[in-house]
């Protein structure tokens, strides 16, 4: 199913924007994200995690059924319901987001069902730059070639969504000639084994996760021109 479309962005930025989700974050990630991303966004009840951290969020965006009364009265200006009941509110958010990229947290490490629908909505929207933030990784949708410049031994895993194929350079374990599919080959915990690292595939559907230090390593590759 397709995600309904809106008629015009809610926040237009020319910088990386924060997309905060309900789920456990730290400050600590938080401040990371700053690093790279200027806006601060909230999905629905992100709001209170948010305000718990000292951060007012520029907008809330969602079916708002999780955002407490105390941080709805307090951003009552800034608050942009989408009552659609189709889609998640990470959806509902990064829909209604124009920018360079989106750093998205707070989408882990809480209900697995609502983790997955996020991975869910990032191979769904092959098109966007987003990078979603957890406690140890940074996980994004795979361009159809995609550079890496990543120390020698980082971590790298591939995750497929959807049946694909591939190649690879600077890996310890080439993909060459492999058929990536969620019920049957993946490529977690390989490892990087040259300075820098390609990755091509035939078709969207694959996830890159890294650990969570290489997130400038990640956004150099995907916004690179």
């Amino acid at each position: 199913m397709n995600s309904p479309s809106i008629a015009a962005p809610i926040v237009e930025a020319t910088t990386g924007v924060i997309l905060a989700g309900g789920a456990p974050f730290s400050a600590a990630l938080l401040a990371r994200a700053r690093a790279y991303g200027d806006e601060i966004i909230a999905a629905d009840g992100g709001a209170d995690r948010l305000l718990r951290l000292g951060v007012t969020p520029r907008a809330v965006i969602g079916d708002l059924d999780s955002i407490s009364a105390t941080a709805r009265a307090r951003l009552s200006d800034r608050l942009f319901p989408i009552t659609e009941q189709e889609t998640t509110d990470f959806d509902k958010a990064l829909r209604s987001i124009m920018a360079p990229y989106v750093l998205a947290l707070g989408f882990q490490g809480a209900r697995l069902d609502h983790g997955l629908a996020v991975l869910n909505t990032l191979v769904r929207s092959p098109d966007r730059r987003v990078l979603v933030l957890g406690g140890k990784d940074v996980t994004f949708h795979a361009p159809a070639r995609l550079a890496l410049s990543l120390p020698m031994g980082t971590r790298l895993s591939l995750f497929p969504m959807v049946p694909v194929t591939g190649r690879s350079t600077g890996l310890r374990w080439p993909i060459d000639g492999l058929h990536f599919a969620p019920g049957g080959m993946i490529g977690t915990s390989n490892e990087v084994s040259a300075r820098e690292v390609t990755l091509e595939f035939d078709g969207p559907g694959m996830l890159v996760i890294l650990p969570l230090t290489q997130l400038p390593a990640a956004l150099t590759s995907l916004c690179r021109p």
